[in-house]
This record gives structure tokens, sequence and C-alpha cells, in this order.
């Protein structure tokens, strides 16, 4: 399964709360990307996305890369990683230049966007992604292709997301520590988007919801980029403690119990039917203890109104509310919970869908669920061009943004109430 020594190789690494997944692809002679191999190891020393033990998260981020280039044949140098704890922030950076009436040349977009680099800077954070978002002459926005053009000013407004600087040294440590090189750490609901969201839906705006396992990740997308970003600090993981507190079962059997009987619906049946719960304490093969899945559910239905209520108050927050609701999509290990999106539909009053990573060629049928689309969008990132305006020096030519030029609007009616 050895990629041929012409063609390069993408490696993915996702360290998430409760696993850590690696992927390795490539892209072939035809432009496609194809997966040689992957791996997955439970997540040790990272509580919220954080890491909080760097000898166990070291442990499992090598793990789960040695299991991927055993399974691919190949040895992989660096990787494209994820961030996705809380800190993330996502502003919109505007630069403008005088042109003095004469028409716009690629030589000028280089100077705007070279001047771009300067006002990206925030401070203590980091800058994880910076993307010319619109260009405007003259005050006029929508603006797709400004060269040849006359102009008096030429402005730009760059979508920036950062992080805070010591949680992604972190990162950056533990997989370095595992003679690993870091080609880009990437803010994951960036990653999940590119991984199971239509370009359309990209652009024509939709929200993300990322529910991992100790972190939620709620982004708004439009014009092909994301725009506004709340992180909350819940999880899928939440409503495992909660179970495994209220029957007194350990983190797995209580895991077990979650995804085998729960539901975020409820039934009348729940009230008969009958679990087998092992509690803490007994020894293996002593009488479990029975549950009814009507217990079960008030447990997990609790925690699910909460989060629910948090990512409903994170969209009103962003200005995705209003009459006219515009699509969810939900995604990360959450939304494997069995009918969890049709409850959020329910009380958001949206269409809310679950997102799946798109199919790529290798891809094994046990990680294209949604628990794996920001490593899979690791990997498509990986194989694309960014089109970070970090990589831009001057005197390059800069390839014209896509029809991304509605999103001030957008941004302004969000500000406005959407």
């Amino acid at each position: 399964m050895a990629a041929p020594n012409d063609q390069p190789l993408i490696a993915a690494l996702d360290i998430g709360s409760s696993k850590v997944s690696a992927l390795i692809a490539t892209v072939d002679r035809e432009d496609r990307l194809r997966v040689l191999g992957t791996g997955q190891r439970e997540s040790r020393g990272v509580t919220r996305g954080y890491i909080t033990d760097i000898e166990k998260s070291e442990f499992a981020v090598r793990e789960a890369v040695e299991l991927a280039e055993r399974m691919s044949g190949v040895t992989i140098e660096d990787v494209w990683a994820s961030y996705g704890a809380g800190g993330l922030s996502s502003e919109v950076a505007s630069v403008e230049v005088e042109l003095g009436g004469h028409q716009v040349d690629p030589a000028d977009i280089d100077e705007l966007l070279a001047q771009g680099r300067a006002a990206i800077d925030r401070g203590g954070k980091v800058v994880l992604h910076a993307h010319p978002a619109l260009y405007t002459i003259d005050g006029a926005q929508a603006v797709q292709h400004p060269v040849g053009l006359h102009a008096d000013r030429l402005g730009v407004d760059i979508h920036v997301i950062a992080a805070d600087a010591a949680p992604l040294r972190n990162v950056d440590y533990i997989i370095r520590a595992a003679h690993l090189g870091v080609r880009a750490i990437v803010a994951s609901p960036v990653a999940a988007a590119l991984a199971c969201l239509s370009q359309e839906e990209r652009e024509l705006g939709v929200a993300l919801v990322e529910l991992g396992a100790g972190v939620t990740n709620v982004s708004l997308h439009f014009g092909g980029i994301l725009v506004g970003l709340k992180s909350i600090p819940l999880g899928a993981r939440d409503i495992t403690d909660d179970i495994a507190a209220t029957f007194g079962v350990n983190r797995r059997d209580a895991e077990r119990l979650k995804c085998f009987y729960g539901s975020a619906m409820t039934s009348p049946r729940d009230n008969h039917e009958l679990i087998d719960a092992n509690p803490l304490g007994v020894e293996e093969g002593g009488e479990p203890v029975k549950i009814t899945r009507a217990q079960l559910m008030t447990i997990i239905r609790h925690r699910v109104e909460q989060l629910t209520g948090e990512v409903d108050a994170a969209l009103k927050a962003l200005g995705f509310a209003g009459p006219v609701g515009r699509p969810v999509v939900l995604t990360g290990g959450g939304a494997e919970l069995k009918n969890i999106a049709d409850y959020m539909q329910g009380v958001l009053g949206r269409t809310v869908r679950v997102g799946r990573p798109r199919t790529i060629a290798g891809l094994p049928d046990a990680h294209s669920g949604p628990a794996f689309s920001t490593v899979v969008g690791l990997a498509l990132l990986g194989a694309s061009q960014s089109g970070d305006i970090r990589d831009i020096a001057l005197g390059t030519t800069i390839r014209q943004p896509g029809p991304k030029g509605v999103v001030g609007r957008f941004i302004a009616a969000m500000k406005g109430g959407y």
C-alpha cells in the first residue's frame, strides 16, 4: 500500500479528548486523495481539548501514528494537527492602500496582502488562519476580481482565527516529542467543515456544530469561509460521566450503555425495557443491576437539553437567528448519539443533519462516521492550497479568491441580528 516515490505523503493527526486519530494519505497522479493507513488510540492526558499530561498524551500520539504507519507501510516525518480547545477567536481585520486612480495590477494585490500580514497581529494570541475574504474598491464591496479596475483606494477584509499561545505550544511540544514535525496546527472547525460540508453549503451559509467529547465548537460558514466561532465547554463525555455517576458504573460501561441503548428521544416503551448495568466494586461475573431504559434516558435527556440550550444561545450570540432558518450540520463523536439531530431540529427550529466526512478512496468504513470529520478534513486541507495570507510573500502572483464577495454584508447582518 506504499505510496509511489514521486507522490507526496500527507499525515493528519487529531488529538481529541476521547481519542487520538492518525491518517496517512497521498495524492495520486489524477490529483485524487487516497488513504494509505489509519490509526486510533484512546486519548490520555487531554481534558476538554487541553493537554494536561505530557507523557500520557505523547504516548497516545505515538501509538496512533505507529498504527497508521504499519497499515500504510510508510514512515511519516510531519503532520497536520488539529486544535479544538477553548480560546479560539474569530475576527475580521480590514486593510486599505492608496492607488491614486490607476488600474489595479497583481503587484498592488501583493502590497495590500503584505500590509495585511502586519494587520493580523492579535497580541498574545497565535494566528492559526488568515484568509482574504472580501475586496473593496473606493468603499464599494462585493469585488471578486479587482485586477484591471481603476481605483483610488483598494481594500481587503481578512478573516482571522487565533488561539491562546500556551495550549498551542503544548500540542506542538507533544507532537515533536513523538519525533514528528508539525506542518500546521489547524482549528478543528475549519478542518471539519472542509470534510463534511458541501461547497454550496459553505457558500450559502450554514452553522456547523462539532460535538466532541469535552468541547462543542459552534461555527458559522459563509462565502466559503468560517465567519464566526464560539466554544462550549461541554461534550459527549459529560453524558457518559452522568451515566457513570448516577448508576455507579465505570466509564467504559457507561459509554456502552449510552451507545447501545441511549437516544436523545424518549419513547413510551422505555419504561418496560430492562438493561443490565455492572456496578463498580462487583467482581467479574457478578450479578448486574437492572435499570429501565427510561431511567437511562432521563439522564441522557437532561444533559442533551442543557447542551442544546447552549448551542442555541451560541447561535443567537453569533447572529444566526431569526424567522428564516439556515441549516445546521451536527458532526463530531457526539453526533453518533441516536436521534440527536432530530431532537436538536425540534428545539432549534432549523433543519439539522448529521455531517459525515466525504468519501475518500481507501478510507475504512470504521473511519467514515462523524467522529472522524476533523482528521479527514486535515488530510483534505493538506492536499490543497490553503490560501493563507501568512504564506503569501511580496512579489508573488496571488490567486484570486472564489465567489466570496458578500461575506462583508453577511458579517454586517450578523452584527445587526441575522
